[in-house]
């Protein structure tokens, strides 16, 4: 069964909230539970769903291998391929929060002992539990059971969304981690809105820094839940609790990314969900994506970096107006690219999302590659900070030169989007005149004062001529007259 139609299917009944959360905050640090007594429920749940026609798993005895066969319709979380993780391994892996199967694998749990993050995963483990706990308090243990039953429904197709095995974790195992991941990010994303001036018990919100570390967390391209499973649990909680609105809204709102993103675009998690706001930062619609997908790219050889582009008089400006990118009558209008702390982290794990998932459509690929191009050197990046194309919140120009470099390690290039723009660029800056009228500019009209100074020289430069010329032609006109040659007559004399 789809996802989509067991939402269409599920008719839950929730109870009324049992108390407001903020009466129960200190519920969470408890130290006395760690939310065991939901999981026999689980178990009897998968025991009751068993049957002919139901999805039994069993452990391989190969484990960590991907499946002999992925169903294409539903695949969209990856394990990030080597050739990527090896080049920054810390922006792919948690710094303290683990979701779905990939990220809670046994033989990367034991790599993680090493680790110090691994006190905090198992501190972590233990707090999400408790976050269920106080959900159940809130909304009821109906409305817990009734999730269960949901993810023992859809366990099949939720565990094809996985490019990898995940044979190796049982029913019951499974649905449990789903349960305690999916709720851990509602309840956690509910509160990530309010203020909090008095301290709250949860040591997630009253230290900010674990808060930020969370939502990077969720990011992770190999940290995700389908959002489909979070739609179908959440979807009619949020239209009996949440004042109408939706899940989806939610969840924008949540990231900041409220009327960002077109209604008629699907996203399969919140990975995909930051690619489509980049992709529609960077102009292509819907049917620019599905011609570009039918259309051969061509691969970008060479392309100037931006300092020589600017001395060849292309003028790069932000795209303020419009998305995308274009190049026309010597302007190249580009969006504004933001490098903060978490932004490599975000970029990477989008790309490796683009490389597995949306081979020949890898856009946000495509735009750091050809962002690369331009950028070589410390003053290509201050050029680009300065005309708003950059805007660059890590303070030094050399950490931008590296990271956008380093991103474009190990992509699997497929051709370019921008193919037809570096060409153009190219040929712009070939030809000679275009340089010599932008070297004319650089030097003599940079800015009003030495344009102003140009110009009056210009003008005294043509007064003189001209004046000279008026002299020459004034004596060579004196010179040819033939009545001024003839002798004066002698003077007179008196006698």
């Amino acid at each position: 069964m789809d996802l989509e139609e067991g939402l269409q299917e599920t008719n839950a009944t929730f109870n009324e909230p049992k108390t407001i959360w903020d009466q129960d905050k200190e519920h969470i640090n408890e130290t006395g539970s760690d939310g065991a007594n939901y999981f026999p429920l689980v178990t009897a749940m998968v025991n009751d769903q068993a049957g002919p026609d139901t999805l039994v798993m069993s452990t391989s005895k190969f484990r960590f291998l991907w499946p002999y066969s992925v169903n294409h319709k539903y695949c969209c979380i990856y394990r990030v391929p080597c050739r990527l993780r090896n080049v920054r391994p810390d922006a792919y892996t948690p710094q303290m929060l683990l979701i779905g199967p990939l990220s809670k694998k046994p033989q990367i749990m034991e790599l993680s002992k090493n680790d110090s993050r691994h006190l905090e995963y198992e501190k972590m483990e233990q707090h999400k539990k408790k976050y269920l706990e106080n959900f159940a308090l809130m909304y009821g243990n109906q409305t817990v059971e009734e999730f269960i039953r949901i993810i023992v429904r859809d366990e099949k197709i939720v565990r094809a969304c996985y490019a990898e095995s995940t044979d190796w974790i049982s029913s019951e195992d499974f649905v449990e981690m789903m349960l305690v991941d999916s709720v851990f990010i509602l309840v956690f994303l509910k509160q990530t809105g309010r203020r909090y001036i008095d301290k709250t018990g949860d040591f997630l919100f009253d230290e900010s820094c674990h808060r930020d570390t969370i939502f990077e967390d969720l990011l992770l391209l190999e940290n995700q839940l389908p959002f489909s499973l979070l739609e179908n649990l959440f979807g009619p909680f949020f239209i009996k609790f949440g004042n109408n609105l939706t899940f989806r809204d939610f969840i924008l709102g949540n990231f900041g990314f409220k009327n960002k993103i077109k209604q008629e675009v699907n996203f399969l998690h919140i990975t995909d969900m930051f690619r489509c706001v980049r992709v529609e930062k960077l102009g292509l619609t819907k049917e620019d994506q599905i011609n570009e997908q039918r259309t051969k790219k061509f691969l970008i050889k060479n392309l100037h970096n931006a300092d020589e582009l600017d001395s060849a008089g292309v003028d790069i400006v932000w795209n303020k107006v419009e998305r995308g990118t274009s190049f026309e009558r010597g302007v190249l209008k580009m969006p504004c690219f933001t490098a903060r702390g978490y932004t490599e982290r975000l970029w990477r794990n989008i790309m490796a999302l683009e490389q597995c998932h949306y081979t020949y459509a890898a856009y946000v690929c495509h735009y750091i590659a050809f962002l690369g191009f331009l950028i070589d050197t410390e003053q290509d990046v201050e050029l680009l900070v300065n005309k708003g194309v950059i805007k660059n919140l890590l303070g030094h120009s050399e950490s931008v030169v590296e990271m956008v470099n380093k991103m474009c390690l190990g992509l699997a290039d497929n051709g370019s989007y921008y193919y037809d723009i570096a060409e153009r660029l190219n040929k712009y800056y070939d030809n000679r005149l275009n340089r010599s009228l932008a070297t004319l500019r650089r030097v003599y009209f940079k800015d009003l004062w030495t344009g102003t100074a140009t110009i009056a020289a210009v003008i005294i430069l043509v007064l003189t001529l001209i004046g000279t010329v008026t002299s020459v032609l004034q004596v060579t006109q004196d010179d040819s007259d033939p009545t001024k040659l003839l002798l004066p007559p002698p003077p007179s004399r008196d006698l």
